[in-house]
């Protein structure tokens, strides 16, 4: 494929054959042959690279890499990294995006990247005392902290102020936090933080006339959000013998239900996760800690709810808006470590870590609105089986042309199960024999 596409739509990578996908994708992106080869696993993670990465390797562990065509984030063309191993997650929110393109696709933005480093003050006499004397040395603890990290301060990042926090009940008794609010700029800021706190600490304890017990990152990056906004078309809406505004008031209605019932919001939360994860994991991220930040901040007041909202405009258009925590990194950890993470930066053309949350971001609402669409109107099943019943069919033992064919008859016959599927096996071989 000579030249670099116009954009993402001008070719279908489904239609590809793998080496096709491969080079187009690496020519929309100006990705060099290296990088190519990185995220087609042939020159990945090495054993060695492993090895200095987590303990006791014994290898390394493969999940599919997909692409998410189609979207246009803050008037930028994107071909979107996702690594997941659930059927329909990348053809989902491809579809989605393609569905946001004639309204400007997604607009995203960030606050500042602040992270919340916690000390937990015990063994105080007066807690109230305490505080207030940690309060009046707020300037003092700020340039202490500031003289750890030069080289972020000069990026522009460094300790940004100092809170205390009184916790009256708990099952040690009440005690102080100190929340120190720090900007990371493009690090996800753990070990920064974590290095700010542990130097911090003997000055604390001097100053309240307390113990320093525990002195961690926050995973609740509250002040360090993402949200991203789309209104897809009425007219885009229908499809088959759904209207266009039963599909949009089915899934305003879906959204309604997770709002209301975290039961329901725990299974809507899960769907955005989809894509969130999906593109953490392809760029090395911690996705643990953006699991942890999301659904804590989906439960802030008291309640878990919902983390985006589905509503219709004056025009009668769909409109939808996600806001979460997104701690991610362009720098530092294993996501300059990783070859492939580090391909995957360079594929999404991404210049920081508030880039890459906001294209992040974009993609959990497209994938939420894939889910909810698909609710709304002929059920999640039937798209989700026809792709899963292809790895049923392969698992069955089916090879080539068999596997369509196979997973074709068990969505036919609505048993995908791979018990039917080694049924269908046997009884195709006999007759082949006889």
């Amino acid at each position: 494929m000579p030249g670099k596409p116009a954009d993402s739509q001008t070719f279908r990578l489904y239609r590809l054959s793998l080496p096709e996908r491969l080079q187009a994708a690496a020519d929309f992106a100006g990705l060099s042959p290296s990088d190519a080869a990185a995220l087609s696993g042939a020159e990945g993670l090495s054993l060695e690279q492993a090895d200095h990465m987590i303990e006791n390797v014994v290898g390394v562990y493969g999940l599919p890499l997909g692409l998410a065509q189609n979207f246009i984030v803050n008037g930028r063309e994107v071909l979107v990294p996702m690594v997941v191993e659930e059927p329909s997650i990348v053809a989902g929110a491809s579809f989605m995006a393609r569905l946001a393109r004639p309204t400007g696709g997604f607009f995203a933005e960030t606050t500042e990247p602040e992270m919340i480093g916690q000390m937990q003050i015990l063994e105080l006499d007066d807690l109230e005392a305490a505080r207030e004397r940690l309060l009046a040395r707020k300037a003092d603890l700020l340039e202490r902290a500031a003289a750890i990290e030069p080289v972020l301060a000069r990026l522009g990042g460094g300790p940004r102020d100092i809170e205390v926090r009184l916790i009256e009940e708990s099952p040690a008794g009440p005690f102080l936090v100190l929340h120190l609010i720090y900007d990371v700029r493009d690090a996800m800021g753990a070990n920064a933080i974590n290095t700010a706190l542990e130097t911090l600490a003997p000055t604390v304890e001097q100053i309240s006339g307390g113990k320093v017990h525990l002195r961690i990152l926050s995973n609740l990056a509250d002040r360090r959000l993402a949200r991203a906004r789309v209104t897809i078309r009425l007219q885009d809406l229908a499809f088959g013998e759904y209207s266009a505004e039963s599909v949009r008031d089915g899934i305003i209605a879906a959204w309604a239900f997770a709002e209301a019932d975290p039961y329901r919001a725990a299974t809507h939360n899960k769907g955005i996760m989809n894509g969130v994860d999906a593109v953490v994991i392809a760029t090395a991220n911690d996705w643990r800690a953006v699991e942890a930040g999301a659904h804590a901040y989906a439960a802030r007041d008291g309640r878990y709810r919902s983390l985006s909202r589905w509503s219709k405009d004056e025009q009668g258009n769909l409109t939808g808006f996600l806001e979460m925590p997104l701690a991610v990194g362009t720098v530092g950890g294993a996501t300059r470590v990783h070859p492939a993470a580090k391909a995957a930066l360079k594929l999404m053309g991404v210049n920081s870590a508030r880039e890459l949350a906001e294209i992040i971001v974009s993609v959990g609402l497209a994938q939420n609105l894939a889910a909810l669409r698909a609710l709304a109107t002929e059920g999640i099943q039937r798209g989700h089986m026809s792709l899963h019943a292809r790895q049923v069919a392969i698992a069955a033992g089916a090879q080539g042309e068999t596997i369509d064919r196979l997973a074709e008859q068990l969505v036919r016959e609505k048993k995908v199960r791979i018990d039917r599927a080694e049924e269908i096996l046997r009884e195709w071989n006999e007759e082949k024999r006889a």
